[in-house]
């Protein structure tokens, strides 16, 4: 139960603009049934007057028709509230548009001024003069890697060429000058035996 009664209720949609809007339409609504009933009555007492008329009763013919007239400017003017509550209305109806308009500029520019915090001109400014200078050492690195070298260029490298393969051969171990001395022949006949023997052996624990 305290759920229920402490829960908080969702703001309504409905702005005092809609509610303008839906009272303008109904009052339109009423002069409109307004005017087919003051026409239907029109009608009505045209045919009466005319009834008047060949019974000989023109004084009531012409009061009636008097009545009629009153009744035609009613409707006129009728006509004319209708037409300008129709006007109030597309004008509500076409604030509420620029309304909306509005307040999407409005988050647009703050979206923007956000973004630009962040990315400030000297920013800006700092990254094309990265990007221009990382362009242009690529520039060099193509050139170079395309034949433009100089002959100075060319003696540089070779020195340095030079200077790695002399460096690796000060680096590698001497070669012994005296030959390796011979195995003699009744050992290797010792060491061949021995092999014979080990697998005899083998052969028989088999």
């Amino acid at each position: 139960m305290g759920n229920v009664f402490g829960r908080k209720t969702q703001p309504s949609r409905i702005t005092e603009q809609d509610i303008a809007v839906l009272q303008l339409k109904q009052q339109r609504d009423k002069l409109r049934q307004y005017q087919k009933k003051i026409n239907l009555q029109l009608e009505k007492e045209r045919q009466l007057a005319k009834e008047l008329l060949k019974n000989g009763k023109k004084e009531k013919a012409l009061l009636l028709l008097k009545k009629k007239r009153y009744q035609d400017q009613l409707l006129d003017k009728t006509e004319n509230q209708i037409s300008n509550l129709e006007q109030m209305v597309q004008d509500i109806e076409f604030m509420q548009v620029e309304m909306k308009v509005v307040e999407g500029l409005k988050v647009g520019n703050e979206c923007l001024k956000r973004m630009h915090e962040i990315m400030s001109i000297e920013d800006v400014e700092r990254i094309m003069e990265e990007t221009q200078d990382a362009v242009e050492y690529q520039k060099q690195i193509d050139e170079l890697l395309a034949g433009t070298l100089t002959q100075e260029d060319d003696d540089a490298i070779l020195a340095e060429l030079r200077d790695i393969t002399e460096g690796e051969a000060l680096a590698l171990p001497e070669v012994p000058s005296e030959p390796i001395p011979e195995v003699p022949e009744a050992a290797q006949a010792a060491s061949e035996r021995e092999k014979g023997t080990k697998k005899g052996r083998e052969m028989l624990a088999a």
